[in-house]
């Protein structure tokens, strides 16, 4: 029998639970180790020295099976993504209507897809060089070896690309961005002088104020204020969601009702929405609003031709003011209030602009940047040029002209797309001013779908080189001051209407994906990085809650301007889709007070209703059914091709540039390329139901 070994009392310091156990082995093979102290047995034991051949087997076994499961589950999301991008395709072939109107702008996106396979082709040729260890240029001496020097096809093919490439493409391309790098310089100049303008208003309080209190009387008609007649006007066209807010908002306004007209001017081609904003119309005019419904039977010259058309009409003589709302703007009831006291003893004065407050500005991606540029617009360029110009770009709508001021100028014009712009450049060339208040603000809304602020920002960036061509001999022989003139041409229309555009697009979207396949006529860091992300954090400083957006705003900028830019050369050019109007759809997004306002017009029985519009049961019925939500088409998720073809390009440029990193910047690029992706997919996302 082996001899018992019983380690139970080497450990009797510490005490332990359980009985000893003694191991007898028959066949003892076991070797004597001489033990310095008792806890030396119960020390931790290297856990490679029990391994044995079989145990490493498992091991390995278990590791392939996790790889193999992580493979498998990289591979079946890729295929997901695949099947995804297969059913978005084939949906898009359902919507191609849309896309036919967008036939003229082919031409641009031939010419990027045409770059993208260029690119591509030559990425191809740099990944194989790069792995090879072709390192061509890294002496500045650019010593390009020998044809003997060279051994087969390939390699000599490559060499030829690297000689042409230094002598003929990378000089074009290096004065190319010196030249845009200059206007981008000058841009920023003058954005800097815009936001220094802000602060000191800030800082010194600048605004303009109504002398005294013209309204303070217990007794309103006892007031010393001598209301004077105003005209509004709701121009509209084919307005169903949004059309009932923006008449019942108007309609509140407060102002005496013998000394206010309120004119709804409808295009609508569709015959249930005339009926339903006749009947809207209808409804305040039993309450005693002074209110008329327009429609013209002869369409034309879009917005200018209803607002020239009612303008025309007889009874206009008696107003001396007008104020101007789309169909999705909600004025305050105090809104005439705020506005009108300024005309008084200020006889030049001809427009008082109030400020756009949004009110799905948190809806989406997309709402938040363009509540970014939106209220730098207005917080910024609008009321830095009022205060010390007394001249900006009238809106549109929530402004208040004298009407004299508009005949003056010539009244609404059908030339161009942009006749709120058109009127005050001719009104400021007549030598009237303007007034920005913003503190006065009208909620109103942003466009939810990609597909319309598209279009929406095809006009507003077509019309102005449109009417820079018409206006510019006009501005040359017209009588104002030679810097008035200059602040026209040079900052009003070339730099922030052509310039603009034109470098953002040639230097963010062309150069900075050239210089990737060019490192010949590579950009420095402080324009590809720190001077946009410093212009953008100022950009967003008069909107603080879009910090966080930051990064996107800035790429999604510059992905925007290739439409930018298509519009602004087809304005310029006199091109057919410069005189393009398309009415921006509307959400219908309601306010607080008009959530209520709305409950309790529906608290409201048939046969009140029925009271109010004269109208009998079978009429009411038909309304009802003509007001009740559309049925709700599919939206499709579209993929907007041209977008994501230069998001992709941008990926690509950076890749290729991290494979010659030596510097931070490559990394920035990486990460535009994928934030410019991941805004486009986010964008794409926003058409589906």
């Amino acid at each position: 029998m082996a001899p018992g070994l019983d380690f139970s009392d080497w450990g009797a310091k510490e005490t332990r639970k359980g009985t000893p156990v003694v191991v007898k082995m028959e066949n003892p093979n076991y070797s004597v180790v001489e033990i310095e102290d008792p806890d030396a047995a119960f020390r931790p034991v290297d856990k490679s020295r029990g391994k044995n051949a079989k145990q490493v087997t498992w091991v390995l076994l278990l590791k392939a099976h996790r790889a193999v499961g992580c493979v498998a589950w990289i591979a079946t999301l890729f295929w997901a993504l695949l099947g995804t991008i297969k059913k978005r395709l084939i949906f898009r072939q359902d919507v191609g209507m849309a896309s036919e109107k967008l036939g003229k702008g082919k031409l641009l996106f031939t010419v990027i897809k045409a770059f993208l396979v260029t690119s591509l082709t030559i990425l191809a040729f740099e990944i194989i060089a790069y792995f090879n260890g072709w390192h061509y240029f890294q002496n500045p001496s650019l010593h390009i070896p020998r044809t003997s020097d060279i051994q087969g096809l390939f390699h000599l093919v490559y060499v030829t690309w690297l000689w042409f490439r230094a002598d003929y493409i990378a000089p074009l391309i290096q004065a190319l961005s010196k030249f845009c790098v200059a206007l981008f310089l000058i841009q920023s100049a003058d954005r800097m002088v815009l936001c220094l303008g802000c602060f000191w208003i800030k800082y010194k309080k600048i605004k303009p104020r109504i002398k005294g209190n013209p309204f303070k009387s217990n007794d309103v008609e006892g007031s010393g204020y001598d209301y004077p007649m105003v005209l509004v006007q709701i121009p509209m066209c084919n307005e169903r969601e949004v059309y009932e807010q923006s008449i019942s908002a108007v309609c509140q306004l407060d102002w005496p009702k013998d000394r206010l007209l309120i004119q709804v001017l409808d295009d609508s081609d569709d015959e249930s929405i005339q009926c339903l904003i006749k009947a809207e119309v209808a409804t305040w005019n039993q309450r005693g609003i002074n209110i008329i419904y327009r429609h013209r039977l002869i369409r034309t010259g879009y917005k200018a031709g209803n607002l020239k058309s009612a303008m025309s009409c007889e009874y206009v003589q008696a107003y001396e003011f007008v104020a101007i709302f789309d169909a999705d703007f909600q004025p305050n009831p105090d809104f005439l209030k705020q506005t009108v006291p300024h005309f008084k003893d200020n006889p030049k004065l001809g427009l008082v602009q109030a400020r756009w407050t949004f009110v799905n500005k948190d809806e989406n991606l997309l709402t938040r940047l363009q509540n970014i540029n939106l209220c730098f617009h207005f917080e910024v360029e609008q009321q830095v040029n009022g205060v010390f110009l007394n001249f900006f770009g009238f809106n549109g709508t929530a402004g208040v002209w004298r009407i004299r001021a508009l005949e003056e100028s010539g009244g609404w014009l059908e030339r161009t797309t942009v006749e709120d712009m058109d009127i005050a450049v001719r009104a400021h060339l007549s030598g009237w001013k303007f007034i920005f208040l913003n503190d006065v603000k009208v909620l109103c809304e942003v466009p939810e779908s990609y597909e319309a602020y598209r279009k929406q920002q095809h006009r507003w960036h077509s019309g102005p080189m449109h009417l820079f061509r018409l206006c510019l001999p006009a501005i040359i022989t017209s009588k104002i001051a030679i810097w008035k003139k200059a602040n026209l041409i040079l900052l009003f229309f070339l730099l922030r209407k052509l310039i603009l555009p034109f470098y953002s697009f040639t230097l963010f979207c062309i150069i900075l994906p050239l210089t990737m396949f060019v490192p010949e006529a590579e950009l420095p860091v402080w324009v590809i990085c720190y001077v946009p992300v410093f212009m953008s954090f100022l950009n967003i400083l008069p909107a603080p809650k879009s910090f966080p957006f930051i990064v996107p705003y800035l790429l999604f900028e510059n992905t925007m301007s290739v439409t930018k830019f298509n519009a602004m050369v087809s304005g310029l050019f006199k091109l057919g889709s410069s005189y393009e109007w398309v009415v921006t759809k509307k959400a219908g997004r309601s306010s607080e007070s008009d959530l209520l306002a709305a409950a309790e017009r529906e608290s409201k029985t048939t046969n009140q209703l029925q009271i109010q519009r004269g109208a009998s049961e079978s009429e009411l019925t038909e309304l009802n059914r003509l007001k009740a939500a559309p049925v709700p088409v599919k939206r499709v998720n579209k993929i907007y091709r041209k977008e994501l073809t230069l998001a992709f390009l941008l990926l690509t440029a950076s890749v290729r540039s991290l494979l010659s990193a030596e510097g931070v910047h490559f990394y920035f690029l990486l990460f535009q390329g994928v934030t410019f992706l991941l805004v486009g997919l986010d964008l794409i996302g926003e058409q589906m139901s």
